[in-house]
């Protein structure tokens, strides 16, 4: 199975910032001792493949790093060269992994799942919208009448990707989050199911099997993935109380749904706050090992 990385994804953050970026590298190292997984450097998403989710005006405020310090802080990262570099192979690794599974079944992005950027603004740690640009890319280099399916297990909804695909009936949304988290005003997914706070393993799962039967009605030809380690016990963020088994059958139960369908999947890491960072690199690498099970 092959799985896509960067040592650009690494960014450089002033000491004290709250996003764990080491986790990255952290989960790397653990890939490369598995049999059976291929990593693969990520390549950079081009302008053109980033124009299909996003506003011109913004890759262009992206790129030369006139972003204004409100938009940075919204971002969540200062502006360099660097981020714009993380930001593209994000993107880059997400469609390379999806043009990877049409032809293998599975495929991983181990960062990715940036869900809060908007069409002509990021967000929350997200600068380009990796699932709706290599949604896009699949319908625009791949085949124009494919239908994709975005299945965001992230415990924050996926507002951008709503906004950005709100109009595109050839592309479904569906989101599983915290009603109670970031961000406090939702957009409209396809299919957004809210949980409370403390949420446990057999609603969460209820809810995940009620989310794929509706996913059913639609027929994807493909699935985005984003298998954030958030809605984890141990997330200082999540507020949800999933345990490790119970992530895993949540991983399990969408991979299954791909197996039984026949659809491939490429997926994403998304978020992970664990209060332990290795919480949070174990909830990443065990998603990795199931997958690689069923690629098999």
């Amino acid at each position: 199975m092959k799985a896509f990385y960067t040592d650009h994804y690494v960014l450089p953050l002033p000491p004290g910032h709250r996003f764990p970026m080491e986790k990255y590298s952290q989960l790397r190292d653990l890939v490369t001792q598995l049999d059976g997984v291929e990593l693969v450097e990520a390549p950079a998403a081009t302008d053109t493949q980033i124009l299909y989710a996003h506003d011109p005006s913004y890759l262009v405020k992206v790129i030369s790093g006139s972003l204004s310090p409100k938009e940075q802080q919204e971002i969540g990262f200062p502006w360099s060269e660097l981020m714009v570099e993380r930001s593209r192979r994000s993107a880059g690794a997400t469609i390379a992994a999806a043009k990877t599974a049409l032809s293998e079944g599975l495929a991983a992005n181990l960062a990715g799942g940036t869900h809060h950027a908007y069409r002509n603004m990021g967000s929350g740690f997200c600068v380009f919208n990796d699932s709706a640009i290599a949604a896009r890319v699949l319908q625009k280099e791949i085949h124009p009448k494919l239908k994709v399916a975005i299945v965001d297990l992230d415990v924050h909804q996926g507002n951008g990707t709503a906004s950005i695909l709100q109009n595109d009936s050839s592309i479904f949304t569906l989101s599983i989050h915290g009603e109670n988290n970031f961000p406090f005003t939702k957009e409209q997914s396809d299919l957004d199911i809210g949980l409370p706070n403390g949420c446990e393993d057999g609603d969460y799962l209820k809810a995940l099997n009620q989310g794929l039967e509706i996913l059913d009605k639609f027929k994807p030809d493909f699935i985005i993935y984003l298998a954030g380690a958030d809605p984890h016990e141990g997330d200082r963020l999540g507020k949800l109380n999933i345990s490790t088994v119970g992530m895993r059958q949540r991983d399990e139960c969408v991979f299954q749904y791909g197996l039984d369908h026949q659809i491939p999947i490429a997926f994403s890491m998304a978020g992970g706050y664990g209060r332990e960072i290795q919480s949070t690199v174990d909830i990443h690498f065990q998603t990795i090992q199931t997958a690689l099970r069923y690629q098999q």
